[in-house]
């Protein structure tokens, strides 16, 4: 792996999104390669026509309301470039990937992790160093 470098969302980058506030015990879906799971109180993200869901304390950790029912990640990220392929474990379940990939972390350390094509991490990410 390469050296991970932080990074901030752009601000044109919002999403749509509304909480799964309701009484239920979540739902699985296939997304990114494998089996993902939500649970009350998560988040469903419409990302420029993506959708997938998000840890409700990572949504609201990372995430700032800009109008009815639109947010954008306002906190950095920790990225690096995947030199091989593989699979990382996420909140939702897991994520694969290519190689040329962004492994991007929540935090620093390298928890809260999850995946993004090279083409959409540039698009939506700029460096914050």
């Amino acid at each position: 792996m390469s050296t991970r470098r932080r990074y901030v969302k752009r601000d044109t980058q919002f999403v749509v999104a509304v909480q799964l506030d309701l009484e239920t015990s979540g739902f699985t879906y296939q997304k990114w390669g494998a089996t993902q799971a939500c649970k009350s109180g998560d988040w469903l993200v419409s990302n420029d026509g993506d959708t997938y869901t998000v840890d409700r304390e990572s949504f609201a950790r990372t995430y700032q309301a800009t109008g009815p029912g639109t947010y954008v990640k306002k906190a950095p990220v920790w990225a690096e470039v995947a030199s091989t392929a593989g699979d990382v474990r996420t909140k939702e379940g897991s994520t694969h990937y290519e190689t040329g990939d962004y492994l991007v972390y929540n935090e620093p350390d390298g928890s809260d992790a999850y995946a993004i094509a090279k083409q959409d991490f540039e698009r939506m990410y700029e460096l914050s160093e």
